[in-house]
């Protein structure tokens, strides 16, 4: 992390001025001379070219981030092969975060958060080892907040809803890096799915791919909104509680209540939220025809506990979503559309500092997902489903690199109804399997 100084030269020298004129060290001052600044100068302007720089003397800016890469094995019972590239859970990213303070109770602020992929790791496909849109920059963030310590924050711009990371953000141990409530699809979202060994036919033409097969609009996630242009509300924090409400994109509105704190020797999180959207062309719970109007909700709740001696955790959350548009845009085909999406979790492990580096995280998961129909202009393209994930591994903190090594195994199984000639086919999916090792570097 790099910060603007807050000191000139010129306050500096003036500084060391006083310092040796005030004769607190006069026979040291004897002795340099002429040449007794010189030395200081040369740091100064070291640390001149290597700071950031900013606008303006009333405006902090800090410069963070982290660069995150991960190499990827895969098994879909007939191919298998090793990718590289960027993870898609927490991708490498810059952020740019400016504060200034208006008095004692106000400041104001922006925050720009840059996404960048080299190899994308959510859109491999057995096909594809670089993903689609590989070398690109995303703008995940743009906003400015006004903050009152004892009234809350307001946001607006591109930024987090109320129920963004609904459930992914109780957890406060390593694996919110590298394996979220979200992580699970999100490290396999485009790779094709396969029955028998064969590629599934898509109805409306081409295959079906993971991410077809589940639902939920934010990493195929149901109870998880994502990052919209919005106005958000945030309160202060009273006993360990926070509240917040979002509204935007003609319309959507959101709404959580927040969680931080515990007892005795355990650390607890948790929180609960519910949203709605009509918008049919920002917030997509699917896209369909241009006469129609959007209609979804949805709401979810994660929890964590932790027992702060000995590291053991437990990590939960569930999520529903249901699309109230999806019958209308299946026409004739609108009896066989469910409509409900959800899913539910687990997540237990220790996470403790074994270790002169720094903290060691050993983790297992399960997840199932029972998605609803898939719709998209017209067409229904699956109807119904059971997915099953199984997950595991660890991860090893190096406190004096501000670097995280992480190694994950992933499983995954399931059924899906898929449409042929008017009949609902109960498919049976081959498993994938995933191995998944990484570094996240942060600055």
């Amino acid at each position: 992390m790099a910060s603007v100084p807050k000191f000139t030269r010129e306050v500096l020298l003036t500084a060391a001025a006083i310092f040796v004129t005030k004769g607190t060290l006069p026979a040291l001052a004897a002795d340099l001379g002429d040449n007794c600044c010189s030395d200081l100068e040369e740091r100064i302007a070291d640390l001149e070219a290597t700071a950031a720089r900013k606008g303006n003397r009333k405006v902090s800016l800090t410069v963070s981030g982290w660069v995150s890469e991960e190499i990827a094995w895969w098994d879909d019972g007939t191919k298998s092969k090793v990718y590289v590239g960027t993870n898609p859970v927490e991708q490498s990213r810059v952020r740019f975060l400016g504060e200034a303070r208006i008095n004692k109770d106000w400041s104001a602020g922006y925050l720009l958060e840059l996404g960048v992929f080299g190899g994308n790791g959510g859109k491999w496909d057995q096909n594809n080892p670089d993903g689609t849109s590989p070398n690109s920059v995303a703008v995940r963030k743009s906003s400015w907040f006004l903050s009152n310590e004892k009234l809350g924050r307001v946001v607006v711009g591109q930024d987090g809803t109320a129920t963004y990371h609904l459930l992914n953000d109780s957890d406060t141990t390593m694996t919110r890096n590298f394996h979220d409530a979200e992580g699970a699809p999100d490290y396999q979202a485009s790779f094709l799915v396969r029955s028998g060994g064969n590629f599934v036919a898509a109805p409306g033409g081409g295959n079906l791919k993971w991410s077809d097969v589940m639902r939920g609009f934010n990493n195929s996630t149901p109870g998880d909104n994502g990052r919209r242009n919005i106005v958000r509300y945030t309160s202060p924090t009273i006993a360990g509680f926070t509240y917040s409400v979002a509204w935007g994109e003609s319309d959507i509105w959101d709404t959580a209540l927040i969680y931080k704190g515990g007892f005795g020797d355990f650390e607890v999180n948790a929180r609960v939220g519910y949203g709605r959207s009509t918008d049919e062309k920002s917030t997509v719970c699917h896209s369909g025809p241009a006469n129609f109007r959007a209609d979804c909700e949805w709401w979810g709740g994660s929890g964590f506990i932790q027992h702060k001696p000995t590291g053991l955790f437990v990590y939960s959350g569930y999520g529903q979503q249901n699309d109230n548009t999806r019958a209308f845009d299946a026409g004739a085909e609108a009896s066989l559309v469910d409509k409900t999406d959800e899913v539910w979790f687990v997540q237990w492990g220790i996470e403790t500092k074994w270790n002169a580096f720094g903290k060691t995280n050993l983790f297992a998961e399960y997840r199932h997902d029972s998605p609803g129909s898939n719709v998209a202009s017209g067409t229904l393209r699956t109807q119904s489903g059971d997915i099953n994930f199984w997950s595991g591994g660890v991860a090893q903190y190096l406190d004096n690199a501000e670097t995280m090594l992480y190694l994950v195994y992933q499983h995954a199984d399931g059924n899906v109804g898929v449409l042929d000639a008017g009949n609902v086919v109960d498919t049976k999916l081959d498993s994938m399997q995933q191995v998944i090792g990484g570094v996240k570097i942060n600055y």
